[in-house]
């Protein structure tokens, strides 16, 4: 398998714009269509805003993946902030635990292909998704 990953550190508004530019950037590269590249650029967009906003910074890996089986662009966002104390709570559309609209886990989830996370209280949280040609 071949895969190129960039670490972007995500501390600032303007880091949350250089993530979805890489992500745009990496979309098209990978051959998807525009349709799934807005998809995933603005799941990528609300992901970062998350990673800032509630885990108080952290970073996102942005990876082209490109194997016999299927080509398209995996992302991993990383955050040490106080982690999520009930993820099915916060993947409910509505929920929100700051002064969002609460759309941005739920509505990343669905805007992508795969979709991971991990989290535990006090530790963080790692969300993963991918976007994949079709």
């Amino acid at each position: 398998m071949a895969t190129t990953t960039e670490t972007l550190a995500i501390v600032s508004g303007d880091d949350v714009v250089r993530v979805r530019q890489k992500v745009r950037v990496r979309a098209t590269e990978a051959g998807l269509s525009l349709v799934d590249q807005t998809k995933l650029i603005t799941a990528a967009s609300e992901l970062a805003r998350n990673t800032l906003d509630y885990g108080k910074g952290g970073h996102a890996d942005i990876m082209t993946v490109n194997d016999t089986a299927r080509r398209g662009v995996r992302i991993v966002f990383r955050d040490q902030g106080p982690g999520i104390p009930d993820v099915a709570l916060a993947l409910t559309d509505g929920f929100t635990s700051g002064n969002g609209l609460g759309h941005g886990l739920g509505g990343a989830r669905r805007l992508v292909d795969d979709f991971d996370i991990q989290t535990a209280v006090g530790q963080g949280t790692t969300v993963t998704i991918a976007r994949w040609r079709k």
